[in-house]
C-alpha cells in the first residue's frame, strides 16, 4: 500500500485543522487518506465522520486519537504508518493550547509550551525520519515567528540552533517563567512570541540537516504562516475581525504550498505566509502587547 498518500493533520477537530483535512481529503485522489487527529476521541470520530460524508470529499478519511504532548504516543504513530504505508506523505503539525488575554501567562505556561512547541518537536523528530520522498511537513506557526520580535539577548538562543538546542532554549524559557525571572533576562511576558519563534526555529534546525537531500527528491520541510483566523483560540485577542479570514479561506494558501509541484529553495526551511517567504530576522518585540497581559 505505498503507493497511495498518505496524509495526517494535528489538531484537526475543528477550526483551521478541520479546515485542513477538509481541504485535503477534497485535494487528494480517492486512494488516498487523510488521518484527522485529536485528543478527545469523541470529537475525533466525530469530526472524521462528518468530514467524510461531505460533498467535496474525494479521499478516504479515519480519525485517530493522539495526544501531541505525548512524545511516546507521536513516536508510535508514526512507526504504524512507517509499518502499514512505508511512511507518511504529508504532516501538518497544527495543535495549539488556547489562552485567553485574562489568563495568567506563568499559570497557563506548561500547557502552552507542551502543545506547541514540546509537541513540534516531537512531531519533527518522529515524522521527519518516514517522510516519503517528494513528502511535505509543515508546523503551523504565525508571523510572530520571527527572530526579531524576541529581545536581541536572546537570539543566539535560536538563531543557528539545533533541534537539540531549541529544545533547551525552550525548557530555560519555562523554567525562567516559574522562577519568576522571564521578563528580566528578556523574554516577552506574552508566551505565544518566544513559543513561534521556538517553533521556527525548529523547522529551520531539522531543515539545515536534511536540506541537500530533501531538494534533491522534492520533499518540504517548513513552517507556515496562515495569517489571522477568525477561530474561536484567536478571537479574545482581537478587537478588529474585519480583515480575518475564516479557516477554509486559510487552509488554502496552505495547502496551495502542500500540493504545489516541485519544491521553491527558496521556501525550504522558512517560515511562508500566502506563498511568500518572512525574513528570519525580521520583527520587533510586541511591547505593547505585553502591557495588557497578566503575569
Amino acid at each position: 500500500m505505498t503507493t497511495s498518500r498518505i496524509a495526517l493533520v494535528t489538531g484537526a477537530n475543528q477550526g483551521l485543522g478541520r479546515a485542513l483535512v477538509e481541504g485535503l481529503a477534497a485535494r487528494l485522489g480517492p486512494d488516498d487518506l487523510v488521518l484527522l487527529t485529536g485528543r478527545n476521541a469523541h470529537r475525533v470520530t466525530d469530526a472524521a465522520r462528518e468530514v467524510a460524508g461531505l460533498p467535496g470529499t474525494v479521499s478516504r478519511v479515519e480519525g485517530r486519537v493522539l495526544d501531541v504532548t505525548d512524545a511516546d504516543a507521536v513516536a508510535a504513530l508514526a512507526d504504524e504508518l512507517r509499518g502499514t504505508y512505508g511512511g507518511v506523505d504529508i504532516v501538518i503539525s497544527n495543535a495549539v493550547a488556547r489562552v485567553l488575554p485574562d489568563d495568567s501567562q506563568a499559570e497557563r505556561a506548561d500547557e502552552f509550551i507542551d502543545v506547541s512547541n514540546s509537541a513540534t518537536h516531537a512531531v519533527l523528530r518522529s515524522f521527519g525520519p518516514v517522510l516519503r520522498p517528494g513528502g511535505r511537513l509543515l508546523v503551523v506557526a504565525s508571523g510572530l515567528g520571527t527572530l526579531g520580535h524576541l529581545d536581541p539577548r536572546l537570539h543566539p538562543l535560536f538563531d543557528g540552533a539545533t533541534l537539540d538546542q531549541v529544545e533547551y532554549a525552550v525548557e530555560s524559557w519555562r523554567t525562567a517563567v516559574h522562577n519568576r525571572t522571564a521578563q528580566e533576562a528578556g523574554w516577552p511576558l506574552w508566551l505565544n512570541v518566544p513559543s513561534k519563534v521556538a517553533q521556527v526555529a525548529a523547522v529551520r534546525a531539522v531543515a539545515a540537516e536534511r536540506r541537500t537531500r530533501d531538494l534533491a527528491d522534492g520533499t518540504l520541510i517548513a513552517s507556515v504562516c496562515p495569517g489571522m483566523v477568525d477561530t474561536a483560540t484567536s478571537r479574545p485577542w482581537f478587537s478588529d475581525y474585519s480583515g480575518a479570514q475564516s479557516p477554509a479561506d486559510a487552509a488554502s494558501a496552505v495547502l496551495d504550498l502542500v500540493t504545489a509541484e516541485g519544491v521553491d529553495a527558496a521556501q525550504y526551511g522558512e517560515l511562508v505566509q500566502f506563498g511568500k517567504v518572512l525574513p528570519w530576522h525580521d520583527g520587533t518585540p510586541p511591547t505593547a502587547q505585553d502591557a495588557l497581559l497578566k503575569p
